[in-house]
């Protein structure tokens, strides 16, 4: 995980009862917020560019800022909602947008608790040329008006509609809904120990002295969740490569690859290689990880984290022009990881606009691309050997559906269930024993799925 994909859940620290944004830094906040919806643009790379801008911020503000936006963001519809029926009220007294935006702000922060509902009241009515009722505005039902079914729940939590009704559709309607609200909170910070450098008991000492305190994660082997939301690469124990951090849902995937000792694997899909690593420390540093990706420049941040974390086992491979390099020889690998691009709809958590960014007919077109690089990469793997399918998502279509079609086409596989590899117990708690599906509202970790398909005879 980058430095960038990793601000989310390492600068918002929880809103202190009456803080509140002021002066330079809330001018800020409400920036950003216009800015991430041009495009619904990455927040996070445009908080960290921000933030290397506004050198003079301090970290509570910087913290504060961050929490805004990432907040108002993950709120857009509902905040929307309650605003629109503010604005009514004016009836032909037209609003500017930059007012909106700070009535916005100042609904996010009353339904915060960021500041108490009379000075917010008051601001309010300097912006409105009205008095709203503080309360009525942080009412559970504001902003849902003559709203029912699906539509009310969607504004309710704020999501698209075609989202929500899919999340209920493929997990039942109360757990569907349990799944939004949870993509609504703040992802924990987990950090994963390079075995290869430290045992985690160890790390979990390093990082309590270093300040920051740590407990082993439920389901990972490898894995801690910070106590606080700190610079996790700012800590001594980061720079000696001793931790990559990684969502303990990221490595669960990285662990059902199993590697076998001293084997040969191949990662697919590796972008700045975060499952790549763990599966070289999983090997103990020996064997072979064959990283291929079609971006370069991540492929060379990867480099770059190998060599902090002694991983002189990682090989990095730019795809030219989609063909494969003439390391990735057919039937020589016993692992191969397709962790294939998605919807990114487990990962809403850290990457709160993407349910503004991405649409329907987007999220239709990625099963068909998903089988195709299944398809394409099936011939690596040695007879005996597994293929694991793995994504970032929560949807039927993604992760079942397209294991059901890529078995269909190749016979030569089969579905080898996680029970057969991590026992009935441990594979039931972090799936269905079959399946790795690990959900925020099931497990506080992002949504992942994955498979382990096994090909039969040789190669």
């Amino acid at each position: 995980m980058s430095r960038n994909s990793v601000l989310a859940a390492a600068v918002e620290k929880g809103r202190r009862p009456g803080a509140r944004l002021g002066g330079a830094a809330r001018a800020l906040a409400l920036e950003l917020v216009a800015e991430a919806r041009v495009e619904w643009g990455h927040v996070t790379e445009l908080v960290a560019a921000a933030f290397r801008r506004e050198r003079a911020l301090g970290s509570a503000e910087r913290r504060l800022v961050a929490e805004t936006v990432y907040g108002m963001i993950r709120q857009h519809r509902r905040l929307g909602a309650i605003v629109d029926g503010l604005v009514a009220r004016r009836r032909a007294r037209a609003v500017s947008p930059m007012v909106r935006a700070q009535v916005e702000l100042c609904v996010y922060e009353l339904r915060e608790g960021g500041a108490p509902p009379a000075a917010i009241a008051g601001e309010l009515e300097r912006l409105l040329a009205f008095a709203p009722d503080p309360g009525r505005l942080a009412a559970e039902d504001a902003g849902l008006a003559g709203l029912s079914g699906i539509e009310r729940e969607a504004v309710r939590l704020s999501y698209p509609t075609w989202m929500l009704a899919r999340f209920c559709a493929d997990h039942g309607e109360e757990p569907g809904l349990a799944l939004a609200a949870a993509m609504n909170r703040r992802a924990p910070l987990c950090v994963r120990a390079n075995t290869v450098k430290v045992s985690r008991e160890e790390l979990a000492r390093r990082l309590t002295a270093e300040g920051a305190p740590c407990e082993p994660t439920r389901l990972a082997t490898s894995g801690l969740v910070l106590a606080e939301r700190i610079n996790a690469f700012a800590l001594p124990a980061f720079q000696g490569g001793l931790f990559e951090v990684m969502d303990e849902g990221s490595q669960l995937c990285a662990e059902a690859v199993a590697p076998p000792p001293g084997g040969a694997v191949a990662d697919a899909c590796a972008g700045a290689g975060g499952k790549t690593l763990a599966l070289a420390a999983l090997l103990g540093g020996k064997g072979r990880v064959l990283a291929l990706d079609a971006n370069a420049r991540k492929l060379e941040e990867l480099r770059r984290r190998a060599r902090r974390a002694g991983l002189s086992n990682v090989v990095a491979r730019a795809l030219d022009g989609g063909r494969l390099p003439d390391e990735a020889r057919p039937g020589r690998w016993d692992r191969v990881l397709v962790d294939a691009p998605c919807s990114g709809l487990g990962v809403l958590r850290r990457h709160p606009e993407a349910r503004w960014r991405l649409a329907e007919k987007d999220a239709d077109a990625f099963p068909g691309r998903q089988l195709a690089l299944l398809l394409a990469y099936a011939p690596l793997v040695a007879g005996g050997g597994r293929l694991v399918y793995a994504t970032c998502t929560v949807t039927r279509a993604e992760n079942d559906g397209v294991v059901e079609r890529f078995l269909a086409e190749r016979p030569d596989f089969h579905l080898a269930p996680l029970k057969e590899f991590w026992g009935k117990e441990r594979a039931a708690t972090a799936g269905d024993g079959t399946f790795l599906r690990v959900l925020p509202h099931r497990h506080d970790t992002d949504g992942f799925f994955a498979a382990i398909l096994r090909r039969t005879g040789s190669a």
